[in-house]
This record gives structure tokens, sequence and C-alpha cells, in this order.
């Protein structure tokens, strides 16, 4: 892969609103994880990582058709660290036409529906007539969201494989600026709250009943949180700063081995791995820490930890960020991948939040405590359901 630049970056979720909100909670290794008080599912004796102040959020009068919780949000993280200032400037360098938006989500902004199936007219069960699921429920409706706020031109789409998603929208956009069709790209991933998937994965009984702890011995489920993450890719120019951070490849499989279940020997993710490295360059030894999909549900960080120590065995210090941030879904890959990116801007290592014993079945080295270093790669995974794997690797230009 040719490295491609990210420019910009912010993150909001449950950490608070934008980079510096997110890497105070990394360094103090605080959980934004909080008991499920979300909409009508207060009877689910779960965590959630609900990101405050969405539903106050107001959308520009021209954009009033998109309203719904997925795209306040959406709009409230692309207002954090300058990153509409970022891609107004880039639009200014490359034209309309020439800026694409690549994003990820799993479940879009269905809460409008769940919402609207409520209000539904009594007699003939219709819908109500200020519900518009092509711009709010539908899949794209966040990319066409956030297409029409910049008024872009170029090409737009959106990838929606489960909690890959995120991290696919990178090798998607790359692959794009490589072949000369667009000179910058919006990616990331937008996924909120919802009932669906709330009660969705409490019917898969996957919910953890206290806060998640990946990798721990005595994990027992995930935590669902909600996020915004959006990254401006552009091709690098000839001078970088020191810290610029770069995408230096991505791997991504289908292994297909079930629909909510990862290959045991987490086959998949292995070859995620290996592909990314492949796609860099680079070897395992080159790698300074691992990102981790990191889960908290028994099976997930089985199969991920050896498929981790396939490739890396030990000797490569990693942790799941979702102890601090819940599993943000769609978003997810996103916005690991900007923790990955502050890892490697502010030289440090986050320690996975809430582990408080490690599973000795999983022989990898693994961090409960944050580490001082200064790492020059990393790679982070993004597996979802129906085995659809992909891992990043970024690295910093100098």
């Amino acid at each position: 892969m040719t490295p491609v630049l990210l420019s910009h970056f912010t993150a909001t979720s449950c950490l608070g609103y934008g980079n510096a909100a997110t890497l105070a909670a990394l360094r103090l290794q605080r959980s934004g994880l909080q008991p499920c008080q979300f909409e009508t599912a207060h009877d689910l004796a779960t965590h959630v990582g609900e990101v405050a102040g969405v539903d106050a959020v107001e959308l520009p009068a021209p954009l009033a058709e998109h309203d719904c919780r997925n795209n306040r949000l959406a709009w409230l993280g692309l207002q954090q660290d300058g990153f509409s200032d970022a891609v107004e400037a880039a639009i200014a360098r490359h034209g309309r036409r020439r800026v694409g938006v690549f994003l990820g989500t799993s479940t879009s902004g269905i809460l409008q529906t769940e919402q609207a199936y409520r209000r539904r007219d009594p007699v003939s069960g219709a819908l109500p007539e200020d519900f518009i699921y092509r711009t709010t429920h539908n899949t794209y409706s966040v990319a066409s969201f956030v297409r029409t706020a910049f008024q872009l031109e170029g090409p737009a789409m959106v990838v929606s494989t489960a909690c890959s998603s995120s991290a696919k929208v990178f090798a998607s956009a790359a692959r794009m600026l490589a072949a000369g069709l667009i000179d910058a790209a919006i990616v990331g991933g937008v996924d909120s709250l919802c009932l669906t998937t709330l009660y969705g994965f409490n019917s898969l009984e996957l919910l953890s009943p206290e806060p998640c702890r990946p990798f721990d011995i005595e994990r027992k489920g995930l935590s669902i949180g909600e996020a915004a993450a959006f990254i401006l890719l552009e091709r690098p120019g000839a001078q970088l700063n020191a810290d610029a951070v770069l995408l230096l490849g991505a791997g991504e499989t289908s292994d297909a081995h079930h629909m909510s279940s990862p290959h045991p020997d987490g086959l998949g993710a292995r070859m995620a791995m290996a592909a990314a490295l492949q796609s860099a360059g680079l070897q395992a030894a080159d790698i300074d820490y691992l990102n981790l999909h990191g889960t908290a549900t028994p099976s997930n960080d089985a199969a991920e930890g050896k498929a981790v120590a396939a490739l890396f065995g030990n000797n490569v210090p990693c942790s799941s960020t979702k102890g601090a941030t819940g599993h943000t879904l769609g978003a997810a890959g996103g916005m690991e991948a900007i923790i990955s990116a502050l890892a490697l801007q502010q030289g440090f290592l986050p320690g996975g939040v809430n582990t408080q014993q490690l599973d000795p079945a999983i022989p990898i080295q693994y961090l409960t405590a944050n580490r001082d270093s200064v790492p020059r790669r990393v790679l982070s995974n993004s597996f979802g359901f129906g085995g659809t794997n992909c891992s990043l690797i970024l690295g910093r230009a100098a």
C-alpha cells in the first residue's frame, strides 16, 4: 500500500467530546461506562457507553430531513478539534468533486424507526408522515448527511459489515486515492445506541451485567457504546511533521465461520493481520503495539488471543480499549484507529480498563496499566459478525 496521511482526526464517545477528552480519559484509565438508562431499556442489567447531550443537538435547518440520533451524534463529532474547518480547507485545495466520504455504521438511525413505530396510526398502522426512512434509518444516510453538510460532489459510500465497518473504510478510501479518483477522503464511523442493538445482544446472551472486562478470566460479555470518529485522509506531502500519522497497511478477510461466533482458532483474524503486514511491507517484529478488538466475550477474546499468539507470540504489548469506551460497533474501527494514532503521537500505550485478572489461557502480553513508550508502528484490529475482519497498521512519519 502507498502510505496515506491522516491529516486530521477527531473522536467523540462516552469518554467525552474530541481528542483531548479521549486522551485524558485514557491517561487516567477512566471508563465512560455507566448503568444502562437509555431510552426504554432500563430493564437491561448492563452498562453502556452513552454520549452525553446527543438528544439536545440541533441540526442546521438545511439538514433537518436528516434529523435522527445517529446524525446528531455525527454532527456533534464533526464540530470537534477543528475537523469541519480541516475538511473545508481540503475542499478549497482539491475541489468538491475530489473529496470522498467513506463511513462505517451498523444500525445507522434505526432508533428513528423504532420511535416511529410507537406513533403509528392506530387504525391503518401507517407510520407518521414526518418519518423519513431515506435520510435517517437507511444505512447510507450518515454518508448522505456528511456529504450534504459539506456540499460535496465526490463519491460517497457506507460500509456496514458489523464491527469491522469503520476499519474497512480506510482500505476503500486508500484504493480510491491510489486510483486517482479522489484527492482526499472523510473516513470513519458513526454508530448510536438503539433498542435493536441492546435487546439484540441481550437475546444472544452477550451483554455483561458489569462494565466489560476484556481478556479477564471472569469476563462476562460486552458493553455497548456509541461514538463518532472522523479522519481526513490525504496523500502525504514532501515534508511531514515528525508526529504525523500514516496509514501504512490494511488487511481484510472474511472467514464466514459462523453468523455470530468467530473461528475458534481466530483463522480470519490471523489472516487479516498477516495481510495488513504484507500490505505495509512489514514483519511482525516491526509492530510496537496492538490495539485488540477485545470485546470481552469468552469466545471472541480467546479466538483473537490465539490469532495474536500465532503471529506475534507474547512479544508485542497489546490491550483492548473497549473497557473504556464500550463496544461502539460500526464506529469501533474508526474510534480505535484514532486511539492508536493518539498513542503514536503522545508516546504511550493505553492499558486495558476494568481487567482485573488476566486469563492465563491467552498467552499474550496484555497491558492492564498504561506504559510510557514511543511506538513507531501500531496495528489495530476490528472483527465483526459473520467473520468479516480488518486490521489496520498506522505509523509515525519519523
